[in-house]
């Protein structure tokens, strides 16, 4: 089988070039012009593309492909300063995204995977999310996606592409970045940090077990015209991620017992809402459909994750 992936060297692409070593698969990476692809494996092809835009041409390099996976994307950005930052992400996660389907679709792909995220459905709920649930996004990044997945919908019934939507929350593991990383190098140093009375619940999956989810997005006969949400499978509290981040990196960890009211008001007198809500909130995930559809189960847990991201951490920082 012919894979053609987009965002293969990123974060996530790495994880799953990997993943696709262990099947018998010939995988195509898309490497932007200029783009470091020298980590890639060997046995991974390349093709040269232009940067995904509403007009972009990726006709060449799909010629032969069977399955796309999707992972590019313009990501969440905490402080964006474009000046229309929706239709920013419109032209890529929309736009460039619908037509990359069609053009594959032309180029006579089978099958066409792609990672949204759970942002479409909201930031927040009491209540774990469910793939079936409705479009709430409340960001232009979760706005952009939601169109995107809407738009990938009208192309499978248009053309019969097989479209396959897979949604995880946040992604963690070797080579992470953003607030992940600056928690983790907290703990780290031993910060103390004013989570110990956050009984929140959140749902993560680490990206070995995301890699995992998508090889059997691409492979497995069921998933066609799935949407899927994907986690480790166990929700943890802030303050109790940050003790099994500690123990991962053998440290102590440092909580404080700030209210989360005061917490939350804090973060509004400091402009920093949005961050104190995605620490102190809760965000879960039932990925029941994947198993029950799939079979598919994590093949790692979340101290396991937490384990390797360590790992890497130590000998990164």
């Amino acid at each position: 089988m012919n894979l053609f992936v987009t965002g293969a060297t990123g974060f996530v692409g790495n994880a799953l070039l990997a993943r696709f070593s262990r099947e018998p698969v010939t995988v195509t990476a898309a490497v932007l012009e200029g783009e470091d692809a020298s980590h890639l494996p060997e046995a991974v092809r390349r093709a040269v593309v232009p940067p995904l835009r509403p007009d972009c041409d990726y006709a060449g390099a799909l010629a032969g492909a069977e399955v796309v996976i999707h992972l590019a994307a313009r990501v969440h950005i905490m402080r964006d300063t474009a000046a229309d930052p929706l239709e920013e992400f419109r032209k890529v996660n929309l736009h460039g995204t619908e037509r990359l389907a069609r053009q594959a679709a032309a180029a006579g792909v089978r099958r066409f995977v792609y990672v949204s995220t759970v942002k479409v459905l909201g930031e927040e709920s009491p209540t774990p999310y469910r793939a079936e649930d409705p479009y709430r996004p409340l960001d232009p990044y979760g706005v952009s996606k939601a169109e995107s997945e809407v738009a990938l919908k009208r192309v499978a019934e248009e053309t019969g592409l097989e479209v396959v939507i897979l949604r995880p929350p946040l992604v963690y593991g070797p080579g992470v970045k953003a607030n992940f990383l600056a928690l983790m190098k907290a703990v780290q140093r031993g910060v103390p940090l004013p989570l110990a009375s956050l009984s929140n619940r959140r749902s993560l999956v680490y990206v070995g077990n995301l890699a995992d989810a998508l090889a059997a997005c691409a492979l497995h006969p069921a998933a066609a015209g799935e949407t899927f949400l994907v986690s480790d499978g166990e929700a943890v509290s802030t303050a109790d991620l940050v003790r099994r981040m500690a123990a991962a990196l053998d440290r102590r960890a440092h909580l404080l017992p700030v209210p989360e009211a005061l917490l939350r008001q804090v973060g509004r007198l400091l402009g920093r809402s949005a961050a104190v809500d995605r620490v102190a909130g809760s965000l879960q995930i039932d990925s029941s459909k994947i198993t029950r559809i799939l079979g598919w189960q994590p093949p790692f847990t979340l101290q396991q994750g937490l384990a390797a991201t360590a790992e890497w951490l130590k000998k990164q920082f």
